[in-house]
């Protein structure tokens, strides 16, 4: 899907995606904007991984100051935006299951009649 960076690159790309799969409807818009926050802090979350070393398991230094390892924040925080982000393309028809809930085949280049039920294209 690429990675566009910004909300608004995540929107417009999501958008586009959503209107080639033929699952858009304008009530999406506040879900697709909710989608590209999530993806802009994903991001985020995986540069500071990758800046930081890319370790999955870092040490963390309790109250006590002993030393344990632990799994990464960044990493964890990774996982549970892409996790969040899973049930939005879900929810948008950008997944097969998605599109099955939606009534439409799971496979957008099997789906008959036009590509964008609002447009006709």
């Amino acid at each position: 899907m690429g990675n566009p960076k910004t909300v608004k690159g995540w929107t417009k790309k999501i958008r586009d995606a959503c209107i080639a799969a033929g699952t858009y409807q304008p009530y999406f818009d506040a879900p697709i904007q909710a989608l590209a926050e999530i993806l802009v802090q994903r991001d985020a979350a995986e540069k500071q991984y990758k800046d930081s070393g890319s370790q999955p398991v870092v040490a963390y230094t309790n109250k006590g100051g002993a030393s344990n390892p632990t799994r990464n924040p960044m990493l964890v925080l990774w996982m549970d935006l892409s996790s969040a982000a899973l049930s939005y393309y879900k929810e948008l028809g950008l997944t097969p299951g998605g599109r099955t809930k939606l009534g439409l085949p799971p496979d957008p280049s099997t789906a008959t009649g036009p590509k964008d039920p609002l447009f006709g294209d």
